[in-house]
C-alpha cells in the first residue's frame, strides 16, 4: 500500500494536536480552508473517515485516534533524525538525565570506567527528577528512579533501593508501634504518592487513612526532613546507615522492618530510553557499560 501525502499526514498531526481545522491552520500558516482539503485527500487516499463533522466542532473517529498514536511516532523520528544530523561532527555526545541520588551516590564516581571505553565521548548530564521527553528534553537515555512504569520505552533495572523507616529520636519516642504511624507526619515523595501505603501494608496496618502527610520532590529533601525532625521519611538504605550510625536518625523498627516486602513494591533505578536511541553507537556503548555494572555492590546496600 503506498503511503499517503506527507503534508495530507503532517496537517493531520496538527488537527489531532490542536483539536480543530482552525488551530491547526493557524500553526501551520494556511487557511481552515486549505486544512479541510489536505484531510478530505487523506481520507480519500485511506478510504476511511477520520473525522465526524458537527457545525463548527469536529470529532476524531476510532480510526483518527489509531493513526494519530502512529503519525505522532512517525514525526517523533523525523525530529529525532534531524537533531542527529544536525549533530553529525560533533564528538561522540551521549545526553544523559540521571536521578540526582543515582548519580552521587552510584553514577559519578564510576564515570571514568566508561570513558576508558569511548575515550572521546562528550557526556553531559541532567538531573531531572521527572521523566524527561527524550525529544523536547534532548535526552539520549535516562537513569530513573521507580517501579519500572515506562512501558513506552525500553526499562531495565540496575539495581533496587530499598527504604528504611527513619526519623529523630524524639518523634520515635511518640511511637509505640506500626500502628501508630498513620496519625503520624509522613514524609512522602511526589512522583510516588503509593510507596507509604505499600509500607504500610507490609507493617500490617494497611488501608489506613494518612492524617499528616508532607510531600517532597527528591531523596535529599526526604532525609533533610526527617532530620530536622518534620517527619517520618523512607530513607535510602545507603544514607540511612549513615545517619543511624552516627545517632542522627533513628529506625524505630529495626533496620530489618521491610525486609521481605514484594519486589514489585521496592523501588529501583532503571536504565530508560526509547530502543531506537540504541542506533547510535555511543549510546549503545554507554547502555552495554551501565547494564554491565554491579551497581548493587556499595556500602550498606543488601537488596534482601
Amino acid at each position: 500500500m503506498r503511503l499517503p501525502p506527507l503534508n495530507a499526514l503532517r496537517v493531520f498531526h496538527a488537527v489531532m494536536r490542536h483539536g480543530s481545522f482552525r488551530g491547526a491552520a493557524d500553526d501551520l500558516l494556511v487557511s481552515p480552508q486549505a486544512v479541510s482539503q489536505q484531510i478530505r485527500l487523506l481520507e480519500d487516499a485511506l478510504a476511511v473517515a477520520l473525522f465526524d463533522r458537527r457545525g463548527r466542532t469536529i470529532v476524531p473517529t476510532e480510526a483518527a485516534v489509531l493513526l494519530a498514536h502512529f503519525v505522532e511516532s512517525g514525526f517523533d523520528e523525523f525530529r529525532e533524525g534531524v537533531r542527529r544530523v544536525a549533530r553529525v561532527g560533533q564528538r561522540d555526545r551521549i545526553d544523559l538525565n540521571v536521578s540526582p541520588y543515582f548519580a552521587t551516590r552510584y553514577l559519578v564516581d564510576r564515570l571514568d570506567r566508561f570513558r576508558a571505553r569511548l575515550p572521546g565521548a562528550d557526556i553531559r548530564i541532567k538531573t531531572m527528577v521527572e521523566m524527561p521527553d527524550f525529544a523536547a528534553d534532548e535526552v539520549d537515555v535516562a537513569i530513573q528512579w521507580g517501579f519500572g512504569q515506562w512501558r513506552d520505552y525500553e526499562a531495565t533495572l540496575l539495581v533496587r533501593d530499598p527504604k528504611i523507616v527513619c526519623c529523630s529520636p524524639a518523634l520515635a519516642g511518640r511511637l509505640a508501634g506500626p500502628g501508630d504511624l498513620p496519625r503520624a507526619p509522613l514524609v512522602h515523595l511526589v512522583l510516588a504518592g503509593d510507596l507509604w501505603p505499600r509500607v504500610l501494608a507490609h507493617l500490617g496496618v494497611g488501608g489506613a487513612a494518612l492524617r499528616n502527610e508532607i510531600q517532597v520532590h527528591d531523596a535529599a529533601s526526604m532525609r533533610r526532613a526527617a532530620l530536622s525532625g518534620l517527619g517520618i521519611g523512607l530513607i535510602s538504605r545507603l544514607d540511612a546507615v549513615e545517619d543511624l550510625q552516627a545517632g542522627r536518625l533513628v529506625a524505630p523498627f529495626g533496620l530489618d522492618a521491610l525486609a521481605g516486602m514484594d519486589p514489585a513494591d521496592i523501588p529501583g533505578f532503571y536504565l530508560v530510553l526509547p530502543r531506537s536511541h540504541r542506533r547510535l553507537k555511543g549510546v549503545a556503548a554507554f547502555c552495554d557499560w551501565v547494564l554491565a555494572e554491579e551497581w548493587a555492590r556499595g556500602p550498606g546496600l543488601d537488596e534482601g
